[in-house]
């Protein structure tokens, strides 16, 4: 079993170690052995938006009609678009904020030059007679103020077209920093081929895992050391899209 702790930067990824465990008769994986770290980069798969996922996956192609639906709001006219709505909203959606990052892996440069400060803009009242802001710069103002300027009497109803600015809190873009993730530190996981994850808590557990592949002894098996990275992950992303063996095909054929 390795533990290790793993470090990010804007500038640099470390590679995540993997172990499998590769039946030779059958020229197969069975399971690999996990840490936390691929666990949490395993389950940022389900955090990612779909057109993040057709983005990543589609320089190699594609299954299916999402990549053809992509391209149809890449090719639109913005002038097809409503007057508050980009295109950029559906070919670069934001994830949550929780989910975002854990791994880095699945974060291009570009995706990371388009935060929220640059993608969205913010209007209030044209005469600044309350403190409501929208993302419509069509929008009527609700409030209501009295001849004095003060709130109360009279409807405002002007446009709310001013432009104001959105601050956002960044973390400092040279330092590193450790996510905590979704899986606790201590415990070591078992990943099977189809991505099916479960900790392994006691040596039984393993015995259990063996009958099920009908695998009598633990020592007919091959260790295989491999590493995740950039390539790896977009690989490993489009192969659990495709199909149930994902880590024999992406670490021990290379179908991808």
């Amino acid at each position: 079993m390795y533990t290790f702790q793993y470090m990010a930067t804007s500038s640099s990824i470390t590679k995540v170690p993997l172990k499998l465990y590769v039946d030779p008769e059958n020229d197969k994986v069975v399971f690999a052995e996990a840490s936390k770290v691929v666990i949490d980069f395993l389950f940022d798969f389900l955090c990612l938006p779909i057109s993040t996922v057709v983005k990543l996956v589609s320089t190699n192609g594609m299954v299916g009609s999402l990549g053809n639906l992509y391209q149809s709001v890449e090719n639109l006219n913005q002038s097809f678009m409503q007057p508050n709505q980009t295109k950029d909203v559906l070919l670069n959606p934001i994830a949550q904020i929780s989910c975002n990052g854990i791994s880095g892996f699945l974060t291009s440069q570009k995706d990371e030059d388009l935060n929220y400060e640059q993608r969205t803009k913010l209007y209030m009242c044209s005469d600044r007679c309350n403190l409501c802001v929208t993302n419509d710069y069509t929008t009527r103002c609700a409030g209501s103020f009295d001849r004095h300027g003060h709130f109360g009497y009279y409807p405002c109803s002007n446009n709310m077209n001013f432009e104001v600015s959105y601050r956002n809190m960044k973390v400092d873009e040279n330092k590193s920093f450790i996510h905590n993730g979704f899986v606790k530190d201590e415990i070591t996981f078992i990943v099977m081929d189809d991505l099916v994850i479960q900790p392994i808590s006691k040596v039984s557990d393993i015995s259990t895992l063996l009958k099920k592949f009908n695998v009598k002894d633990i020592n007919t098996l091959q260790e295989k050391d491999v590493e995740i990275g950039m390539d790896e992950s977009i690989k490993l992303l489009k192969a659990s899209l495709e199909t149930k063996m994902v880590l024999t095909s992406v670490f021990h054929k290379k179908k991808y």
